[in-house]
């Protein structure tokens, strides 16, 4: 059997692959690049419908790695049934904290600052004043405090906000202060001015914006999601905004992409970005690294970084 090597970035294009596999290009196209059995290690294409992401794996029978280039898995978990026992699924950990992270204050302050209104106003040529929030002495709460959590409050520092909380699946210490269970965000969302959603999509989460998450922020105050969608029940998002009670500024939505007519895009006091926390001129470099350390401890029988699961293992 030839260990192929299956990326979704031309070969001839990253610098420090490890000789010895078999490089093969394959972005998603209708025809693959090799006989699929022969892949033993597989980098997902970036950005692509889940259903093109799996397409492959039901015939990769000698996998060993599966490789994201995103810090999200759950587009590849449909096809996780087809692969046996063994296989490493890693995801992009270190990748897209920097583009995510500066989305996110972009969003936040945009929102805060009134900045949509600005632009509409300056297509109608009006000088459009007023008095906006400032992020400046705000209660900050991040829902989901792995690497891209942290990297948010590293941006939030600056801004010389009041608090941040940090909330993630189980308690631990870091270094700027405590981590939240999840068990305890019910009593610290209404102490939120702003709540950032930086949580994986799992079973646990999904959903986990409904109208209880919800009711308990405060009057005024600032939902930002830069997870997935469908953490946040888009209806009763929708019940809220258009109560005018919260205001909401969305990198991702329930559905995606979002549909013309869908009334999210007209509810007052939401911003809307389209999933572009991730695909950035960062992208690119960082993935680059990420796949060539990758390979080099593949190639050289080194632990991965980034495992997230193996399959068959007692903890799937």
């Amino acid at each position: 059997m030839t260990a192929d090597v299956w990326l979704p970035i031309p070969p001839d294009e990253i610098d420090g692959l490890p000789e010895g596999p078999e490089y093969r290009f394959w972005n998603g196209e209708e025809t693959f690049p090799a006989d699929p059995a022969d892949c033993a290690f597989y980098v997902v294409p970036y950005m692509k419908p889940s259903p093109l992401c799996v397409r492959p794996l039901p015939r990769m029978s000698h996998l060993e790695v599966v490789q994201t280039l995103s810090a999200g898995i759950d587009h590849v978990e449909p096809g996780l049934g087809h692969l046996r026992r063994g296989v490493r699924l890693c995801n992009a950990r270190g990748v897209h904290e920097a583009s995510t992270a500066e989305l996110t204050l972009t969003l936040i302050l945009a929102s805060l600052r009134g900045v949509p209104d600005f632009v509409r106003a300056q297509e109608r040529g009006e000088w459009l004043g007023g008095f906006r929030p400032a992020l400046a002495d705000k209660n900050v709460l991040i829902v989901g405090y792995g690497s891209i959590g942290a990297a948010i409050e590293d941006r939030l520092v600056p801004f010389e906000v009041a608090r941040v909380a940090r909330v993630a699946r189980s308690e631990r210490t870091t270094a700027r202060g405590p981590v939240h269970p999840l068990t305890e965000l019910p009593a610290l969302l209404p102490e939120a001015d702003v709540v950032i959603l930086s949580t994986p999509l799992t079973e646990a989460t999904r959903g986990l914006a409904g109208a209880d998450f919800l009711s308990r922020m405060k009057d005024g105050a600032l939902l930002v999601n830069v997870a997935r969608g469908p953490v946040v029940d888009t209806k009763a998002l929708l019940a809220e905004v258009e109560s005018r009670r919260i205001t909401a500024a969305l990198d991702v939505t329930d559905p995606e992409p979002l549909p013309r007519e869908h009334p999210l895009w007209r509810a007052p006091g939401v911003l809307i970005s389209p999933h572009v926390g991730g695909p950035t001129s960062a992208f690119l470099p960082r993935a680059k690294r990420l796949l060539v350390d990758q390979l080099n401890r593949y190639v050289n029988r080194e632990p991965l970084r980034n495992v997230i699961l193996t399959t068959g293992a007692p903890t799937d």
